[in-house]
């Protein structure tokens, strides 16, 4: 929530009464919301819930030559005991040995790959060739239909092949599905290969911050960050355009923010016309928290399909040549049809300094059904954050959306306003973005810049250690697992035989690990350390040590 500026801008104590669908004005009825995600039935029988996506979205023709293996279809063959989207009966005569699919792959009808995918797989690649497709704006209809002993059955998609950018797009940005990361040329415009990238930075006053000093760029650049948002209006083009001069100049990517006016068709058109020939522009952002302010539940599908239409896609659902984005404030509020509209949802629980039990700016009590505290059916904790990131995450996979949208983090990065009592230390800043990291987070992006010293420090510090971390978060072939254990959240990513670990002290006491706690073996080479925000290793024991709320970044070579 932006401060009501929360409610106090985003919702006038006049006009709209609500937030997340329920009434915080004093005297107001209590009214349960509804809107709430409907949980999938349970099955005491197996089903085979079947996806099937391109690996790379969109896929453009020099693509066609590509030999790493990003060119296919990726194929998800979860056997799950729940009603999720596509789930369908399975009878299984050996569970313990289950054996596999015979999957082939249509793209309008046409045969363009076929295998054998074993049950239970994830993003299992079967290859294909584009020399079997035409580039073109509107997405492939994608049809997999697989066969298990007697038994069939199918999923859809949708696959994109977009022609070569022409010479009003100033640039292209892939989602590695397989990943959820995104891909990009250098942001300076100058060339280069496609690399992953990982977003982090600063949501950024505009007005009075970046447009007063062209400098700001370059030093956010220095600090490691990687991508700016600036905030909207932008009433003065001439010095939007010499901020993103400088953004690129510096080699810092571009969010671009259209949230006052992302249901106004004029404005959208105007404005991807304008920005979509930035070489540095990496994606678009539409709502600012929709879910709060009750926005028509169309509103986001509408947005992102005119944008993708005046992007280079189809407008119907297909991939234009940068994704879309957009952020829900609401633990569960119309989730469905707001992420209906993205490729990214992010979610910004900001529990730091607040009171969620009580609004001392109404006056009222906050309940799951009741009252707004500036942080959704909250309870105070760092767990906040997980357990949104963990939502979120379980929702996209219950619709089916787990390989086509992707989701990032907002860290808290003010207060001292409405429901915030105080800003956040720059350490807990910086566990807020690891536990959304550790809970799948593929960008950090903070509202809002300019901040605090100390957090700016830490997150700087944060975001020149992200190198040592791209090769393994962002990385197709790494393993993943969560795992928290005495109060710390770990997320562990391993790459043949090194092991990326970082980990957050949930809590305000100190905290000592175990390697072995943490799924390691009693031996191991090596640890090395990369990151420190209140934390070591004991080389000699395996050990991590935690100040109250510390964090680390460490290898583990086995």
């Amino acid at each position: 929530m932006r401060g009501l500026e929360f409610a106090l801008f985003a919702l006038p104590l006049v006009g709209a009464q609500t937030w997340c669908g329920k009434n915080y004005m004093l005297g107001s009825p209590v009214v349960p919301p509804g809107g709430h995600f409907p949980v999938p039935a349970t099955s005491s029988t197996p089903l085979l819930a079947l996806r099937c996506s391109q690996a790379i979205r969109p896929y453009l023709p020099e693509d066609a030559s590509s030999t790493d293996g990003s060119v296919a279809i990726l194929i998800d063959t979860p056997v799950v005991f729940s009603h999720i989207s596509n789930a369908a009966p399975i009878t299984i005569s050996h569970p313990t040995s289950p054996g596999s699919l015979i999957v082939t792959v249509s793209a309008n009808g046409k045969k363009i790959a076929s295998g054998s995918v074993p049950l239970n797989a994830t993003k299992h690649a079967l290859p294909f060739s584009l020399s079997a497709l035409e580039p073109r704006a509107a997405a492939y209809d994608l049809t997999c239909s697989a066969t298990f002993a007697s038994q069939t059955f199918k999923a859809t998609g949708s696959l994109t092949y977009l022609p070569a950018k022409p010479a009003s797009i100033g640039s292209v940005t892939k989602m590695d599905l397989r990943t959820g990361a995104l891909l990009a040329r250098p942001a300076n415009g100058k060339g280069g290969a496609y690399a992953p990238v990982f977003p982090i930075g600063f949501y950024t006053q505009f007005d009075n911050y970046l447009a007063q000093d062209l400098t700001i760029p370059a030093t956010l650049k220095s600090q490691g960050f990687t991508v700016v948002h600036p905030i909207p209006d932008f009433n003065n083009l001439t010095a939007l355009d010499l901020v993103l001069d400088k953004m690129q100049d510096a080699g810092l990517y571009l969010m671009y923010d259209m949230r006052n006016t992302y249901m106004n068709t004029t404005s959208v058109t105007a404005q991807v016309n304008r920005i979509k020939s930035r070489p540095n522009l990496l994606l678009w952002y539409t709502a600012d928290e929709p879910d709060g302010t009750f926005d028509p539940l169309d509103a986001t599908v509408k947005a992102s399909n005119l944008i993708t239409s005046l992007d280079g896609g189809d407008g119907a659902g297909g991939a234009g040549y940068h994704p879309v984005s957009l952020v829900l404030n609401c633990e569960d509020f119309n989730f469905n049809s707001y992420t209906s509209g993205t490729d990214i949802v992010m979610q910004d629980v900001y529990m730091v300094g607040n009171n969620n039990t009580f609004s001392a700016v109404y006056g009222t009590v906050c309940t799951k059904d009741y009252g707004v505290c500036g942080c959704d059916n909250c309870i105070g904790s760092f767990t906040d954050i997980s357990t949104r990131m963990d939502e979120f995450k379980d929702r996209l996979f219950i619709n089916g959306w787990e390989r086509t949208k992707a989701v990032w983090t907002v860290p808290q990065g003010f207060g001292n306003e409405t429901y915030l009592a105080r800003y956040p230390t720059g350490k807990e800043f910086v566990v807020e973005s690891i536990v959304g990291i550790n809970h799948g987070g593929l960008g950090v992006v903070s509202w809002d810049d300019p901040t605090s010293a100390d957090i700016k420090a830490s997150a700087s510090a944060l975001a020149l250690a992200l190198p040592k971390m791209k090769p393994f978060i962002l990385n197709p072939s790494a393993t993943f697992k969560q795992i928290t254990t005495g109060g710390v959240d770990f997320g562990l990513w391993t790459v043949g035989s090194d092991t990326l670990v970082l980990g957050s002290n949930i809590n305000y006491v100190s905290a000592i690990i175990k390697l072995q706690d943490i799924g390691f073996p009693a031996t191991i080479s090596k640890v090395t350390q990369f990151f420190n925000s209140g934390s070591q290793v004991d080389p000699a024991k395996f050990h991590l040590s935690f100040e109250s709320v510390g964090s680390g970044g460490f290898i583990v070579t086995k």
